[in-house]
């Protein structure tokens, strides 16, 4: 299942979601080559998150093979950067493509409810909380973890709690036959919330690359909780999807701002 809409109206244009957005195809472009080599194992080398590189659990001069032209050296310089820089880059088209995506569905109706500044900040933060979870589950590990997965984890987190009733429709493909579905934001939500889950459980353990589950279920779960500390009542009383009360029949009026 994929998400490919909600039903859910921007009260007003998410400029800050399209700023983020715009960030990380700058970054994919300018800094990883479109996904060429070597410029893109070479960003990766410099710019990726690596655990055990970060807490000083390796010893200096570990190497990683990234490609067949680049070769990375571990722990010859401070890597604390890479917690912020890890979250503008990525390691594929697809990788790039599927997380732009999600966070253009959900990302505008969050902005909404907090304003531009505040949703920057949580945005974040909330990357920062991925980070953190990522790191948790494998302190000496040697992986590169890049992708603004974990951010935008936050971001749906918070959507669940704001608009739980809203419609999203998603895209279902059972061999040759495809459809769509509209379930309550909360069921879609939730459901990829325990798929990170179970996913996180099942690679613990694991020395291989993958997908970096505990980083979703991590931005996820600081969403749900930093949501109520960003949120802008005042804002969120002009929205006419908030809540549990929500109808799906009340107007509403879109601000420019």
């Amino acid at each position: 299942m994929f998400p490919i809409r909600d039903d859910n109206p921007h009260v007003r244009v998410p400029y800050a979601t399209f700023v983020l957005i715009g960030l990380n195809v700058a970054v994919w472009v300018l800094l990883q080559g479109a996904g060429t080599e070597p410029q893109l194992s070479r960003s990766i080398c410099q710019l990726a998150l690596i655990p055990g590189e970060l807490l000083g659990n390796i010893d200096a001069g570990v190497r990683i093979q990234l490609s067949a032209v680049t070769e990375c050296v571990l722990g010859t310089t401070t890597a604390w950067h890479t917690v912020l820089s890890s979250m503008f880059m990525h390691g594929g088209w697809l990788h790039l493509i599927g997380n732009l995506w999600f966070l253009w569905i959900f990302g505008g109706n969050v902005e909404d409810a907090m304003g531009r500044g505040r949703f920057v900040l949580f945005y974040l933060l909330c990357g920062l909380a991925a980070a953190a979870a990522q790191i948790a589950s494998g302190p000496e590990s040697t992986i590169p973890m890049v992708g603004a997965s974990g951010a935008i984890g936050g971001v749906m987190g918070a959507y669940i709690v704001l608009y739980p009733r809203v419609s999203v429709h998603m895209l279902i493909i059972l061999g040759f036959f495809v459809t769509t579905v509209a379930v309550p934001a909360i069921l879609m939500l939730a459901y990829w919330f325990v798929l990170q889950l179970i996913s996180g459980l099942a690679s613990l353990g694991q020395t291989g690359g993958g997908v970096a589950f505990w980083a979703h279920a991590g931005g996820f779960l600081a969403g749900t909780i930093l949501v109520f500390v960003f949120r802008n009542m005042r804002y969120l009383r002009e929205h006419p999807f908030y809540g549990w009360n929500a109808s799906p029949n009340r107007s509403f009026r879109r601000i420019k701002r």
